[in-house]
């Protein structure tokens, strides 16, 4: 049970994290920030269909994670949950096509050796 909320937890956070993505580079950076301006964009922000669906993600990962610490104790919970640097790593380089260097690349394999560790 536990590992299936670990997945879920993960598969949530990486959504949202995606979408967040997408919606951040749809918009592009704020010039205006007057308060009328400010208002404007929120409006048009709360219509944006992405950006409400990874709100719901992270909603359902932090409900998840929260439903975790009741079966599992945080130093299982928090090292297995890691496991979202990793496929976002290999999520970002895929479908986003960002230059990930070679230290995060390292980083995600640190993280990657670290919950199979737990796994084991």
């Amino acid at each position: 049970m536990k590992w299936l909320l670990v997945l879920t937890i993960v598969a949530a956070t990486v959504a949202s994290d995606l979408l967040q993505s997408r919606e951040m580079k749809r918009q592009g950076e704020i010039q205006d920030f007057r308060p009328g301006a400010l208002g404007r964009l929120f409006v048009r922000l709360f219509r944006r269909r992405m950006l409400i669906l990874a709100v719901a993600c992270m909603a359902i990962s932090f409900f998840a994670f929260l439903a975790l610490l009741r079966i599992a104790d945080l130093s299982f919970a928090a090292p297995a949950t890691a496991a979202t640097y990793v496929v976002e790593t290999l999520l970002a380089k895929v479908l986003l096509k960002e230059n990930v260097s070679w230290q995060r690349w390292t980083g995600a394999c640190l993280v990657a050796g670290g919950v199979g560790l737990l796994a084991w």
